[in-house]
């Protein structure tokens, strides 16, 4: 008594695995076109099609966005490597699960454009910081062919692999989540909620904030950036903060370029008003 009938609450259930399905076809389709651009390390893949299970987990929940994510990663990964990719089993799908998972979770309590840029970055830390720490503690401890080098120096390519996926995954998702929210809402209002039809229609995009969400971090990277190339190289390897010095020097270009890129592009969204019009 007092519960949806069985009907809706199976149709509810049917919409939610299609929605699933899809998302984790379109995003595994997605990743496979840069799955071979990797992060300094030479392991992380460039990945700005994060922006799929974002939308899907606004637009349809957190099952929807977590499950399709953890899905599509693990089916690339297998498709790149040619069979059941077992580093993507440790790492990469936990993490997509509880990041996109808590995406739709944040989401869901109301839908704002204030509280897409939170999720984005919330989202972007945690997934993130979960795959890169369980996939380099597994192959630095788990794997005997992982180099010594990167062994002893697990914990700070753990975190470069967060700062790397965090800031070339973060334009994305900001930039081109909303007009995708939108275009999704209007084309088919029907599979949406009310209240994200009814928000996504009226509500001006907060230009200022997504600006901000991007120069701030743009800003950050820059700093780092700047201060890794003003250090002495032989005090950071000695640090353990590089394993060698290719490494050495791809984080440096990592951390000023990512951040020299989400300053302009904050910037730009900031003057040209890019984001800030209404849906006709």
């Amino acid at each position: 008594m007092g519960g949806p009938p069985l009907t809706s609450r199976r149709k509810f259930i049917s919409l939610e695995a299609a929605m699933s399905a899809m998302c984790a076809v379109l995003y595994a389709m997605g990743s496979y076109f840069t799955a071979y651009i990797s992060s300094p390390w030479g392991f992380g893949q460039f990945r700005p099609a994060v922006v799929i299970p974002a939308v899907f987990s606004t637009l349809f929940g957190p099952l929807v966005g977590g499950l399709g994510a953890a899905v599509g990663t693990l089916i690339v990964d297998s498709v790149k490597h040619g069979h059941i990719y077992i580093r993507s089993l440790v790492a990469a799908v936990p993490g997509n699960f509880l990041g996109f998972y808590l995406f739709g979770v944040i989401m869901k309590r109301k839908f704002s454009w204030e509280n897409f840029i939170k999720a984005s970055q919330i989202t972007l830390l945690v997934a993130n910081a979960i795959v890169a720490f369980l996939y380099v503690y597994f192959r630095a401890f788990v794997e005997v062919s992982y180099p010594v080098a990167f062994r002893e120096a697990w914990i700070y390519v753990s975190l470069g692999l967060v700062a790397w996926w965090y800031v070339t995954m973060l334009p994305f998702v900001l930039l081109l989540g909303p007009p995708l929210i939108r275009a999704v809402a209007s084309a088919f209002p029907g599979f949406v909620s009310e209240d994200i039809r009814s928000s996504t229609m009226r509500s001006e995009i907060p230009r200022r904030s997504f600006a901000m969400a991007m120069t701030l971090p743009g800003s950050l990277m820059l700093l780092v950036g700047i201060g890794i190339t003003v250090s002495d190289p032989s005090f950071i390897m000695a640090l353990k903060l590089a394993p060698s010095p290719l490494i050495l020097a791809g984080m440096q270009a990592m951390f000023l370029g990512s951040g020299v890129i989400l300053f302009i592009l904050g910037v730009l969204v900031l003057a040209t008003g890019r984001l800030s019009g209404r849906a006709k």
